[in-house]
């Protein structure tokens, strides 16, 4: 279970990654020279086991494929003491191999509506310290395991990928604290209090098969939903 998020050390994050150096991003974008050779090995369970939705992924894809292409994002965030788990957003469904619900045949069947973190893949910005203290960056899915780099981005496109990557980390963390406020008001008027003991029980009960209740922050709200691991 993931440690409770803290208001003020989401916002110094946000504050971080905005105040990154955009120079700073660019060369280090344009020496990675990242290109995709539409391998499809991102959206497979051998790089990874989930592709987390924003609010706004999530509605366009209830709106072009329907809500039935999702499910409650893995790794809950907590569990109250009746039970119940909550986590911050959505993430595509999977299918039996656990590779990506859109991917298909070879290619992503909703090219057109993928999730913002598939468009900025494998560009992103930690969301830890360095030791001096400072966001830095990091590639994701590890280098040369697939795509091709070393490749001549253009100025022009090294400045788009930085604006994306920014927005995404910063949305991603505007969430979170959405989510945490949305929280913190939702235990207090119903007495609730963040369990761990009893997170651990009911994922153990999860994984044997037995169905549990998460409850799903979205568009500002709490959907309910209920989950089995089979």
């Amino acid at each position: 279970m993931q440690k409770w998020f803290d208001p003020a050390e989401i916002e110094s994050e946000i504050e971080s990654i905005e105040s990154f150096p955009f120079k700073r991003f660019k060369d280090i974008i344009r020496e990675v020279g990242f290109e995709c050779d539409c391998c499809g090995k991102c959206c497979t369970s051998e790089f990874n086991d989930h592709v987390f939705l924003l609010d706004e992924d999530a509605r366009r894809i209830i709106e072009k494929a329907g809500k039935e292409y999702l499910r409650p994002a893995p790794y809950f965030d907590l569990c109250d003491n009746l039970g119940r788990f909550y986590v911050m957003g959505y993430a595509l469904k999977t299918k039996n191999g656990e590779d990506c619900i859109f991917y298909t045949g070879g290619r992503c069947e909703y090219y057109d509506i993928r999730p913002r973190i598939c468009r900025i893949f494998p560009y992103m910005l930690h969301r830890e310290p360095d030791e001096e203290g400072n966001i830095d960056f990091r590639q994701i899915g590890g280098l040369d395991q697939h795509g091709l780099y070393h490749n001549e981005i253009t100025d022009e496109l090294s400045s788009k990928i930085v604006s994306d990557v920014k927005k995404y980390e910063v949305d991603f963390l505007k969430q979170r604290l959405e989510f945490t406020h949305a929280i913190e008001k939702h235990f207090k008027k119903n007495g609730l209090k963040n369990n761990r003991q009893m997170y651990e029980r009911k994922m153990r009960e999860f994984d044997k098969g037995k169905e549990i209740e998460v409850f799903v922050f979205h568009k500002g709200k709490l959907e309910r939903e209920l989950v089995s691991s089979y």
